[in-house]
């Protein structure tokens, strides 16, 4: 795929490689996925604009969704829980209240400057580009649902101060750790299991059928985000960091705080009075959240108390040299 996307738009050789063992950390399953995504975005560098809505490239990324999508709907289940509207705020904390949190525990009081690099460059590849696939259900959604989106997203965009905006901050907080802000810098060293949880948003947000379920899984995102991000801070300060370093997870503290009555009840909830229907999409595009970042969690975690990198390729000279 990265050979032909260095050409002019055309047609693509059909290639059905034999099925991964596990697709929701395949390397090369989740990097393909998450490199045809990225032409909805910013694009690829070198990479003609037009291979956007190249048919053969979208056959090729349909092909690999239906790969994502089956394993998913296995390892969760079928969206089949309906919930009613009055009820969609309980059903959502009690899939936030599975997370351990053992991951946001572990930066908090026993990381490793290293460590804390590696989990920044881990999450790079959503933060950077942070509320966009969540913005794909503004045209999807009417009434009350999408007033509560525009609600959420107008502040996770900076409420119109570019510096404010949510991405920035994390650029800033990486630029502080003596990491590379700039997007897309570290696709190449992150695994398929970090991977995935941002296909997950960009699946369901791509995909007017997932609309619920994107739905879900914002509401869950805000919903279990500010204890975590919390926590964050506190192990960042306490390796001798502050001021841009923090920001962001200072402001998510907050702003999260704020945005989860917003996106139960008024999101999610409101989505359901609207649709029915949609109700068991909405739990399920939480649980599928879940359960991807389980996973990435304990994927760092054990490298991590195994004395290895989590990442692909360890850092090692890719720092810039900031000290606390």
């Amino acid at each position: 795929m990265l050979d032909a996307l260095r050409d002019t738009p055309g047609a693509l050789p059909h290639h059905d490689p034999p099925p991964p063992e596990d697709p929701l950390a395949d390397e090369d399953l989740q990097l393909a996925l998450y490199l045809a995504y990225e032409l909805h975005y910013r694009g690829l560098p070198g990479v003609d604009e037009r291979w956007e809505w190249s048919p053969d490239l979208l056959a090729l990324r349909a092909r690999l969704e239906q790969a994502f999508e089956a394993a998913l709907l296995e390892a969760v289940g079928p969206p089949d829980e309906l919930v009613r509207p009055d009820q969609a705020d309980l059903a959502l904390r009690a899939i936030a209240d599975d997370d351990t949190g053992a991951l946001s525990r572990h930066i908090e009081r026993d990381a490793t400057l290293d460590e804390l690099r590696e989990f920044l460059v881990h999450r790079s590849a959503y933060q950077l580009k942070e509320a966009d696939p969540h913005s794909w259900a503004l045209p999807r959604l009417s009434g009350g649902p999408k007033a509560a989106l525009v609600e959420i997203q107008a502040d996770e965009y900076g409420g119109g101060r570019a510096d404010r905006i949510h991405a920035q901050l994390f650029a800033d907080a990486m630029d502080a750790l003596g990491l590379d802000a700039r997007y897309g810098a570290y696709v190449d060293r992150i695994p398929g299991v970090t991977l995935a949880t941002v296909n997950l948003m960009s699946l369901l947000g791509l995909h007017r059928r997932w609309r619920g379920a994107i739905v879900g899984h914002l509401a869950l995102f805000e919903m279990s985000s500010s204890i975590p991000n919390r926590r964050y801070a506190t192990g960042i300060r306490r390796l001798g960091f502050d001021g841009a370093a923090t920001a962001f997870f200072d402001e998510h503290v907050e702003a999260d705080a704020v945005h989860e009555n917003i996106a139960a009840v008024d999101l999610a909830g409101g989505l359901i009075r609207q649709e029915p229907e949609r109700g068991a999409d909405v739990l399920w595009g939480a649980r599928a959240l879940a359960l991807l970042d389980d996973r990435w969690g304990a994927h760092v975690l054990d490298a991590w108390h195994a004395g290895r990198s989590s990442l692909r390729t360890p850092l090692g000279a890719a720092l810039t040299g900031a000290s606390a």
